[in-house]
């Protein structure tokens, strides 16, 4: 009987950044799991990262518009500017 290895599924960017910042929380508040316990700590720990990311990608996405926006428009003046 042949075993396979099945290849975990690779996570998008929104759950990578999320994952990413929930570990760097959890490490940081460390010392509070024994007062809020364990189970409130992860909770919050979660909600907090999914507020964070979601800011996060959206900040970036508008600096990727902006940027878009910039070429473009220098584009369209070289183009003005050659005729």
């Amino acid at each position: 009987m042949s075993q396979q290895e099945t290849a975990a599924p690779a996570l998008s960017a929104k759950k990578k950044v999320r994952q990413e910042i929930g570990e760097k929380l959890a490490g940081a508040l460390a010392e509070y799991k024994q007062e809020l316990g364990e189970k409130k700590l992860a909770t919050r720990v979660k909600e907090v990262s999914k507020l964070i990311s979601r800011d996060l990608l959206k900040i970036n996405k508008k600096k990727q518009r902006h940027k878009t926006k910039k070429a473009t428009a220098k584009k369209t003046v070289k183009a003005v500017v050659k005729k």
